[in-house]
Formats: structure tokens, C-alpha cells, sequence
């Protein structure tokens, strides 16, 4: 058994525009440090937290990383078995970003490592990381979670049973994420949703997740750009995020394949094919947000296809 465990996380990108709740990919940064180990008690205990300005709560139960912890050893029948954990956070929270998903998967990677890797496969990690960000947000999505954990672009196709897919990752797709310095609530995000869709934007969605998909499958980035669209959520949540749509139109003007909210937002992402547009695109967008006296920060990364990884 090991001492301690180290493990970093990735953000993600949840939504991908049109799949709402059921798509979502993982980048390169920025991310979650967790470290766990026994503290020779029969309690779980957040020992520290960094970079997060003291917002996040020190409570076991009331933090991500605590409770998917608690989740997994309630599962393995050990809840008397004393973990301490510490968080080092080098996302922004309430980012769109996936900050407490980060967290939970970083958490429950350390954990099973240290307890000799009793889940011998990383999906079988997943419904304790969900139960998490049922604390975080109020609704237990793995639209955050499952790339988190799995890396690559991945599809909830069901919860009930649970299961998720990872779709192909064309070689030449590249991600710009850019933060606006301003906050928006997943829960705050979710409620101002409106419950009922026409049926002709719900006809319209769908036939952007399966272009999309479709689009993966067959590396065609020009399908893929076309079916990066939100008829749904992202008329009512850019509302929330000061020059969202000149923000969108100019990274589309410098190549971007196409650009929308990551998930709840205000972080927006685009995807784009060639590595050299990446810097003007986040450039572009960062100059936008600065016109509407607002700072951000930017970020540019393959698709993470490899998820968490342990630190030596």
C-alpha cells in the first residue's frame, strides 16, 4: 500500500453546443490536483485547499472530492477506513469548465491506487465521481465527469443504465477555451432553462448531435463545424456572458471550425483544425471580452485522450 497518492484531473468541456447533458471532452489545462492517504481515523478529512480563495468548503460531505470519496469506500464496504484528502485547485471555479468534476475524479483515481486498485477499470470509477456533482450542482450529470475520467470526447448515452461511450477524436482537432474573469453558477445556469422545447428546435438539436457524431466518426470537420450548434440553451445562457456573440463570431472569422458555451459557461470554446490558429483565435476572443471590460484568460490543447494521470 502506498504512503500517499497524487493524482491531476483535467477541465472539460461539457455540451459541445448541441448535446446538452450528454457530451463532453477533456483538455490538456488546466486542472485538479488531489492527494489522498490513511490518516489512521475512521473519518474522511479535507486536510487543505488551494487556490480556491477559501470558497470551497473544508466539510467532507459538502465537497466534491469528500463525498466521492465517501460514495466509493461506502461501496467497497469501508467506511470506517480513515482518508485524508487535499485539493489543490488550478481551475476557476464556477468556470464552466468542470472544476468540482475535476476534483471528484482526481479523488476517487488517488483513492482506488491506494487501496492496490480495487476497480481494475477506470469506468467503474464513474458513479461515484456523478454522485458528487449532485452536491456540486444539484443534478448528478456526467457530462464533466465521464471525459474527466476517460479523457477523450465521450457520450452519456443513458443513466439508467449507465453508459457512456467514447467517440473517435479526429487527429487534427484542437481546442481554445477561453475564461471570462466573471461568475456563473451551474445551478443558477440550469435554472433560468426553459422546460418545454418547440419541436422544431428539439428536431433541429438532434440532428445536430448525430452530425456531430457522425462527423467524429468520419473526421469530417466540416460536418463537425456545421453541428456545433445550440438552438436550445445557448440563446437563453449567453445572456449571462457580456459579448458572447461577437465573441463567437470572431473566433469563427480567425478559422474556428465553430464556437458555443462550455458547459453552463461563461467560459466559451471553439474547435479548430490547424495548431497554428490557435493562438489568434484565443487572442480574438480574449480582445472581445476585454472591449466589454472583461479580463479572461485562455487556454490551447489537443483533446486530452488520456484523462487523469497519477504524479509520481
Amino acid at each position: 500500500m502506498k504512503e500517499s497518492v497524487k493524482v491531476f484531473a483535467p477541465a472539460t468541456v461539457a455540451n459541445l453546443a448541441c448535446g446538452f447533458d450528454v457530451l463532453g471532452l477533456a483538455v490538456d489545462q488546466p486542472g485538479d490536483y488531489v492527494t489522498v492517504w490513511k490518516n489512521g481515523t475512521k473519518t474522511i478529512q479535507i486536510e487543505k485547499i488551494t487556490g480556491d480563495n477559501g470558497q470551497l468548503p473544508l466539510d467532507a460531505f459538502k465537497n466534491t472530492a469528500g463525498v466521492a470519496v465517501s460514495a466509493m469506500l461506502a461501496h467497497l464496504g469501508q467506511n470506517d477506513l480513515g482518508i485524508s484528502i487535499e485539493v489543490n485547485k488550478e481551475m476557476p471555479l464556477g468556470s464552466g469548465l468542470g472544476s468540482s468534476a475535476a476534483s471528484s475524479v482526481a479523488a476517487v483515481v488517488a483513492l482506488n491506487e491506494l487501496l492496490g486498485n480495487p476497480f481494475a477499470h477506470k469506468i467503474d470509477l464513474l458513479p461515484f465521481a456523478i454522485e458528487a456533482e449532485r452536491v456540486a450542482c444539484g443534478a448528478a450529470h456526467a457530462d464533466n465527469v465521464a471525459p474527466a475520467l476517460l479523457g477523450g470526447i465521450v457520450l452519456v448515452k443513458s443513466y439508467n443504465p449507465l453508459l457512456v461511450v467514447n467517440l473517435p477524436v479526429p487527429s487534427d482537432l484542437f481546442v481554445a477555451v477561453v475564461h471570462p474573469h466573471v461568475e456563473v453558477k451551474t445551478s443558477d445556469a440550469r435554472q433560468i432553462l426553459k422546460k418545454d422545447i418547440p419541436i422544431h428546435k428539439a428536431v433541429h438539436q438532434w440532428g445536430n448531435v448525430a452530425g456531430l457524431v457522425a462527423g467524429l466518426y468520419r473526421s469530417d470537420y466540416q460536418l463537425i463545424g456545421a453541428s456545433l450548434e445550440d438552438v436550445v440553451f445557448e440563446p437563453v445562457r449567453k445572456l449571462l456572458i457580456p459579448g458572447f456573440d461577437e465573441v463567437k463570431q470572431e473566433a469563427i472569422a480567425k478559422g474556428a471550425l465553430g464556437c458555443s458555451i462550455s458547459g453552463s459557461g461563461p467560459s466559451v470554446f471553439a474547435l479548430f483544425r490547424q495548431v497554428n490558429q490557435g493562438q489568434g483565435i484565443v487572442d480574438a476572443m480574449k480582445k472581445v471580452f476585454a472591449k466589454f471590460g472583461v479580463a479572461s484568460k485562455g487556454y490551447i490543447s489537443k483533446v486530452n485522450e488520456e484523462g487523469p494521470r497519477i504524479i509520481k
